[in-house]
């Protein structure tokens, strides 16, 4: 029997291309007790020409099972990375829903060396207890 494949998502957003892969996890979840337990990982690549910093996030989280969730701060995992064009940032959080489906998106803010500075869009992706195809946003 194959494996199951891990639905992957990404956007480009003035060069920066974010990609979200989210994983079920049946182990640390409670149906019953309506908690279901997601991660996510998430790179962040610099595919542009200008080096720029992320300095905040915005989320927005849907949870079939209860009110949407909005979490807004500083960075990411407590560090805002400083990517040169090329490099990436990769990280892993969580998310803990009342219903077994949801989603997630939202966006990061970047300041560029150049001073510039936009709203990179992090694509929607599913989270959902049942295995899912791959997605391109």
């Amino acid at each position: 029997m194959a494996a199951a494949r891990v639905p992957f998502y990404y956007r480009m957003t003035s060069g920066i291309r974010i990609t979200a892969r989210p994983t079920y996890l049946h182990s640390q979840s409670n149906p019953s007790g309506g908690q279901f337990v997601f991660t996510y990982q998430i790179r962040i690549e610099n595919a542009g020409n200008v080096a720029a910093r992320l300095m905040t996030r915005r989320w927005l989280i849907h949870d079939e099972g209860a009110i949407d969730t909005v979490v807004e701060g500083d960075g990411v995992v407590g560090e805002q990375p400083h990517l040169a064009p090329g490099q990436a940032h990769e990280y892993s959080s969580f998310c803990v829903l009342h219903a077994p489906r949801g989603w997630m998106e939202g966006s990061y803010h970047f300041v560029c060396d150049d001073g510039t500075v936009f709203d990179a869009a992090i694509p929607r992706f599913l989270l959902s207890t049942e295995p899912i195809a791959d997605s391109l946003a």
